[in-house]
């Protein structure tokens, strides 16, 4: 049996409060009037308040801050100080779209907080939930490999119903407009917009809700009961295979029911933080980010338990064969990635593309930079199959993969909800370390509750013995 050390449940607690409090003082420091943005953006500036030389106004007609209109007096304005109704009238409209500009960036700003929060909170989701479609996939197909590796997949999977609270709530809360993640949720918003509007069937706080409940309750209960039974097959007799045959039409059932919500949540839950813009290709291109990085989760914590001494059946071949989904997986990532990107980009239609022009313009170094971090890496590293059995090297490439599906969840959050006022910070930061905390003493308390061996499985034998 596996004991969670003092040192681990010690150091997940200081990361939960560690990060509490640095998401509390991100909260508590957001602005709350356009004055206080005003000074921000002057102090990060570094020059007052108006970038214009003398006598000349400027604003920001775009909401862009890099684009503004300039007015320089005429020769006649200059000498007789005299202003007109005219430039008065212009005066005030610059006025007015400078207000509207701030009142912009006050309202991304307070976003922040809360998105960066949404971020994290399902990033360390989808972990999980990407263990459990591999899971359910194991016993689907009877794999004889896998089966050492399923009390680490189980205990991963047990961190799948609290994250899955904690977004729910995040949701709720959206649904009560105490945050702006998600505009469509706004009755002004829809009312002045058709599109949204005509999308409302379907995109409305209760169905919203219901939605959300459906896919956190299934998925929850299906993991139940493949561990419970994955459990109760450790007691049976020998020859009994009841709760195995039980679990391999679980497995199958599950995977129809997650194919269908897993689209569904991606389309909720991420994509309507752009509500004029969909793909069809969302759903998979999600799917593939979920599965890689449940994947390099189950290496990453088969590799610490066999450090600490235990796992002593999980031999270089598993830690081989994860590594192989490793950079399978990112592969298949990237071809969503550029199947996606390439076709809306080539096709230029405005409302399609509007989506890829603001990540490239504002998150141009995170939006490229991922790609380097879930292709080029895993590829370069794990290409060469005597280095997947080299346990470092792939807790190396892991951890860089984890980032860089981090760094995607965030491009694909960030630009709805915060535009071009993002930056990484203490709310990121603070994020990331609570729901990491929460996560390790979820996982490694689940771990504690059973052998580490599936003993009775019809296949353990095989899976000791294998080799590669």
């Amino acid at each position: 049996m596996y004991t969670l050390s003092s040192k681990l449940k010690l150091f997940s607690i200081i990361l939960m409060a560690v990060g509490l409090i640095g998401l509390a003082i991100g909260f508590i420091v957001a602005p709350s009037t356009i004055e206080e943005v005003k000074e921000m953006v002057a102090s990060h500036d570094g020059h007052g308040e108006s970038h214009a030389a003398p006598g000349q106004i400027k604003s920001d007609l775009s909401e862009d801050p890099d684009q503004g209109l300039e007015f320089v007096p005429s020769e006649h304005e200059v000498q007789t100080g005299r202003t007109d109704d005219n430039q008065t009238q212009l005066g005030t409209n610059v006025d007015d779209h400078e207000n509207e500009h701030y009142e912009h960036i006050l309202h991304q700003l307070q976003n922040k907080p809360w998105a960066a929060l949404y971020v994290a909170a399902f990033f360390f989701f989808m972990i999980p939930l990407g263990v459990l479609v591999f899971y359910a996939i194991q016993w689907a197909s009877q794999s004889g490999w896998s089966p050492v590796l399923f009390r680490v997949m189980e205990g991963i999977t047990s961190y799948l119903l609290p994250g899955g609270v904690i977004i729910f709530v995040l949701l709720v809360l959206s649904g009560l407009h105490l945050n702006h993640l998600f505009i469509w949720m706004d009755p002004e918003v829809v009312e002045n917009d058709a599109i949204i509007r005509n999308k409302s069937g379907y995109l409305n706080v209760p169905f919203f809700l219901i939605r959300a409940a459906i896919y956190i309750a299934g998925w929850a209960i299906f993991r139940h009961f493949l561990v419970k039974n994955s459990n109760r097959l450790d007691e049976a007799e020998p020859n009994d295979l009841y709760y195995f045959k039980k679990n391999f039409k679980l497995a199958a059932g599950f995977l129809v029911f997650f194919i269908v919500t897993e689209s569904m949540m991606s389309w909720d839950w991420i994509m309507s933080l752009d509500p004029h813009w969909f793909s069809t290709l969302f759903g998979w291109y999600v799917f593939a980010s979920m599965f890689v990085s449940g994947i390099t989760m189950i290496a990453l914590v088969s590799i610490y338990l066999k450090s600490r001494g235990f796992l002593p059946f999980v031999n270089d071949s598993h830690i081989h064969d994860l590594a192989k989904f490793m950079f399978g997986i990112s592969i298949f990532w990237t071809y969503l990635w550029f199947s996606q990107f390439m076709l809306i980009w080539y096709s230029n239609i405005p409302e399609e593309v509007t989506y890829f022009v603001s990540r490239i313009e504002d998150y141009g170094i995170l939006f490229f930079g991922m790609v380097v971090l879930n292709f080029l890496f895993p590829v370069l590293l794990l290409m060469n199959s005597d280095f997947k059995r080299v346990n470092w090297f792939v807790v190396m490439t892991g951890l860089v993969i984890l980032l860089g599906h981090y760094i995607d969840i965030y491009v694909m959050v960030m630009p709805a909800t915060v535009g071009e006022s993002w930056f990484i910070g203490l709310s990121e930061i603070s994020s990331l370390l609570f729901f990491g905390g929460l996560f390790i003493f979820v996982v490694f308390t689940s771990l504690t509750k059973a052998p580490l061996l599936a003993r009775r499985n019809p296949f353990i034998k095989e899976s000791e013995h294998f080799h590669y």
